[in-house]
């Protein structure tokens, strides 16, 4: 464990390494910097004043020399300002990873809770009524267009039934757990609904094909129930591609609900890396990217873990 440990941190920093790299290149090679916007912006502000700035600021050096210096200050734990905000890079993400890391937490543990058990039966009754119903439910979850799913959940339960706020985080002024609860409950919806489909697909094509194999047969022949035999035998090997649907969907949620946190106005990581990119806030996307890559690979190292814990024989594999 220690050895898996040790490779895969190094493994780590030499992605992020490599991905910093990447991520610096293409914001830095975007048109337009946060000079040449203040050149546009202010008609007193001239051509002279901009090369003076990008000289100030080494905008005019060569982009190798440029990465070197900011990973350099990076290293020190200094990722600089936000030109959007005027504050500290990290003091503006976190505010906004903890709200993704709540919807996404929330959204994750509902969908497992729904898929998990769903497909399981759906898999010990396979072509049955039970599946059919279950396969159709899953194919339209996962078929669905977020935006449309997210404004439907608004239609009907913030605009016809007045049940929910139709968007944001909390109300001004309140802000304490069931006013954040009441906020948190359409776009966790909208994301379990989502999501809870591909999981459950996932868990009964596992369990149909784990359900096949030798020692199950095994198991049944000494009399063993079907509980015993589902939850002991099988559910742990056709745990293991689910483990890697997960984590995959880890990396996703962190960043790529951007729809949803739009429609419902959700100040989270997508929609913060999304106004960053636009608004040529290098910093501040730079190190969003940055952090959203890191939590994705953390996540490949659990699923990791969690293989072991599932299969001790696939260390070798590791």
């Amino acid at each position: 464990m220690s050895r898996l440990l040790l490779r895969r941190g190094i493994e780590t920093l030499l992605v992020l390494l490599v991905m910093s790299f990447l991520i610096y290149a293409l914001i830095g090679l975007m048109p337009g910097d946060p000079i040449d916007l203040m050149l546009s912006a202010d008609p007193r502000f001239t051509t002279a004043d901009a090369a003076r700035l990008k000289a100030l600021y080494g905008l005019d050096r060569p982009l190798l020399e440029r990465y070197l210096r900011w990973l350099q200050r990076a290293l020190a734990g200094d990722f600089g300002y936000s030109r959007l905000y005027g504050q500290p890079v990290f003091a503006v993400i976190w505010p906004r990873l903890l709200n993704t890391l709540l919807l996404m937490g929330a959204s994750l543990l509902l969908a497992l809770l729904i898929g998990i058990p769903a497909g399981i039966l759906a898999a010990l009754r396979p072509r049955g009524l039970l599946d059919t119903l279950v396969n159709l439910l899953a194919f339209a979850g996962f078929s669905v267009p977020s935006f449309w799913l997210s404004l439907m959940l608004i239609v009907l339960f913030a605009v016809t039934l007045g049940w929910l706020p139709a968007g944001g985080v909390a109300s001004v002024g309140d802000g304490g757990f069931l006013d954040r609860l009441t906020y948190l409950v359409l776009p966790v919806a909208a994301l379990t609904l989502l999501t809870a489909g591909t999981f459950l697909r996932f868990v009964r094509a596992s369990m149909l094909e784990a359900l096949e194999e030798d020692h199950i047969r095994t198991a049944r022949a000494k009399g063993c129930g079907t509980a015993r035999v589902v939850l002991l035998h099988a559910l742990p090997n056709a745990m293991i591609p689910v483990v890697t649907v997960v984590a995959l969907h880890f990396g996703s949620l962190l960043s790529g609900a951007l729809v949803v946190e739009t429609v419902f106005s959700y100040l989270g990581m997508g929609k913060l890396i999304y106004d960053a990119i636009l608004g040529n806030d290098y910093n501040l996307a730079l190190a969003a990217l940055l952090l959203g890559t890191a939590l994705t690979l953390l996540a490949n190292l659990a699923a990791d873990i969690v293989y072991l814990e599932l299969d001790p024989r696939i260390h070798e594999s590791l």
